[in-house]
């Protein structure tokens, strides 16, 4: 018999999780697994348990939580020679990463996903020892994600972290960096960066349009030095998606980035600390398998017929 292990934040969106794990174990039973559940207690907790289930070869890990969950999950899976099927209930507050692979927030809709044994390979990336399956960044700016409270975000979504920046900005200043992407280098003033695996980032939808899940590429979004004006205009054009031409923006796809910068910097993963740069962003190809919705599994299998049709 298949063997699922849930690991859950019980604190998580209200104590969902904690209030429906006999509800999630019953559906993983009916669709026929052993299931058992594993509750995180303090930070790395989720790491600590998804590497207890690759050691005992369970076929499914579960994240069910917010996004910090799923990558303490993810980084306790990464790079083992055995590695689970990853499934994510979206118990969060911005669950951004569920929102880009389409997993319903409703509790039974996302047990619906694990059950109906869909599965896509997706990338993940690798920031010197850390591992991440949604964005990596850096610059005075990432400093909104530690600093929006969770209320806030609940109840206003992007615009949370806008306020925030127009609150924040006055007070920044750009950070000299240096960044080389594949075979490109820029070298200049920041307000910050981002390498975006997906689409969806701090509650903005189309943050990095063209992101792939499981194309072997980044997404990167480097914002120049800018004042409150800029700012202003800029969030609004990237909530709309049409940010990526303007001048104060540079927007390239690359496997591999490398970040030298001349004063400390935080990297940000997955809206946590993930260590100080320099530092090298690596593309790890179709490293994981996601459990998806049908709608989300057949785009991604009819993206890949018209890629593969030989061109004339």
């Amino acid at each position: 018999m298949k063997k699922a292990r849930i690991i859950y934040n019980p604190t998580s969106g209200r104590e969902l999780a904690k209030r429906n794990i006999a509800y999630i174990l019953d559906r993983l039973e009916d669709a026929g697994y052993e299931a058992s559940a594993y509750a995180t207690k303090s930070k790395g907790d989720a790491t600590k348990g998804a590497r207890k289930a690759v050691r005992r070869k369970f076929d499914l890990v579960v994240a069910a939580g917010g996004d910090g969950t799923i990558n303490e999950v993810i980084n306790g899976l990464a790079e083992k020679e055995f590695r689970p099927k990853l499934g994510v209930l979206p118990l969060g507050t911005t669950n951004d990463f569920a929102r880009a692979v389409n997993i319903p927030r409703d509790i039974v809709k996302a047990c619906d996903v694990l059950c109906d044994g869909y599965d896509m390979p997706i990338d993940i990336g690798k920031a010197n020892d850390h591992y991440f399956i949604n964005i990596a960044g850096a610059g005075k700016l990432t400093e909104l994600t530690y600093d929006v409270p969770s209320k806030l975000k609940t109840m206003l979504g992007q615009m949370a972290y806008f306020i925030k920046g127009i609150e924040m900005l006055p007070s920044l200043r750009p950070t000299n960096v240096t960044i080389h992407y594949d075979d490109r280098t820029f070298s200049g003033d920041i307000m910050l960066f981002l390498v975006s695996n997906t689409n969806s980032v701090g509650g903005f939808e189309k943050l990095a349009p063209d992101a792939k899940l499981n194309d072997g590429l980044f997404d990167l979004v480097i914002l120049k030095a800018t004042n409150l004006a800029d700012f202003i205009r800029l969030a609004s054009l990237a909530a709309r998606g049409e940010h990526m031409k303007d001048p104060k923006v540079i927007y390239a796809q690359a496997s591999r980035i490398r970040i030298d910068a001349n004063e400390k910097m935080q990297l940000n993963i997955d809206g946590e600390y993930g260590g100080n740069l320099p530092g090298e962003i690596v593309n790890l190809y179709q490293h994981l398998h996601l459990m998806v919705p049908k709608k989300t599994a057949d785009a991604q299998h009819a993206r890949l017929e018209i890629e593969e049709q030989p061109t004339e």
